[in-house]
């Protein structure tokens, strides 16, 4: 688990296609891997990776086939600056919010404009995470956490201070970027406990629909 906190920005160093997945080599600049073993998951660009190797300066991490497909890594190049947040300890801090490091989606960036000495972003996400993404409400974007500010259909916006762009990868979004997405996790727990034991039929695999509610006594007549 992590928090969504990014506690340093490093580089990719290597990609090593390894049997039709992939070997990922990350450089860790400032981050501080003293206490990090072989098994330990570190967030890089939001994506739960777990530490293979520990060269000194920085590790290595296997990337599957459906982390490539359902994420933006498999887009990166030698030179790539990720997001990066070493794993929740029981002592650690929850500065953001709870993330797992399981993307839901990839997202694409609208717009990016001065905000007084923010940034307002616009972001698209799939069709499919829009009911998930709520005013006020919490969203990771390439690992980071953020509140939303606004909604309008699969579009939302974030704001930017100055020292969440200087310590991400913010500053190099450009509109048509492609970001990781994570959603908030008690939303997406929040569907399958309102469906009940619907959940269990595959036919309401597609999510919550007013017959559900108004069956489950949320909708009154």
């Amino acid at each position: 688990m992590f928090t969504g906190i990014i506690q340093a920005v490093g580089s990719i160093a290597a990609l090593q296609p390894a049997g039709g997945d992939l070997r990922l080599r990350v450089h860790t600049g400032k981050l501080d891997l003293a206490d990090v073993q072989l098994g330990d998951s570190i967030a890089t660009n939001g994506v739960c990776l777990t530490v293979t190797e520990l060269p000194g300066d920085g590790y290595w991490a296997d990337v599957s086939r459906e982390t490539l497909d359902f994420t933006t890594l498999g887009g990166l190049q030698p030179g790539s600056r990720v997001n990066l947040e070493k794993a929740l300890t029981p002592a650690s801090r929850l500065g953001g919010h709870i993330v797992s490091g399981h993307i839901d989606g990839v997202g694409e960036v609208v717009s990016a404009v001065e905000d007084g000495r923010s940034w307002r972003y616009v972001m698209r996400a799939p069709d499919g995470l829009a009911k998930y993404i709520a005013h006020k409400g919490s969203i990771c974007v390439d690992g980071t956490s953020l509140t939303v500010n606004a909604v309008r259909g699969a579009e939302f916006d974030l704001n930017i201070i100055p020292q969440t762009r200087a310590e991400t990868v913010f500053a190099e979004y450009r509109p048509g970027s492609r970001v990781n997405l994570e959603v908030d996790v008690i939303a997406r727990y929040l569907e399958r406990l309102v469906l009940g034991d619907a959940a269990a039929v595959p036919q309401h695999e597609a999510g919550i629909s007013l017959a559900t509610l108004a069956d489950n006594g949320y909708l009154r007549g």
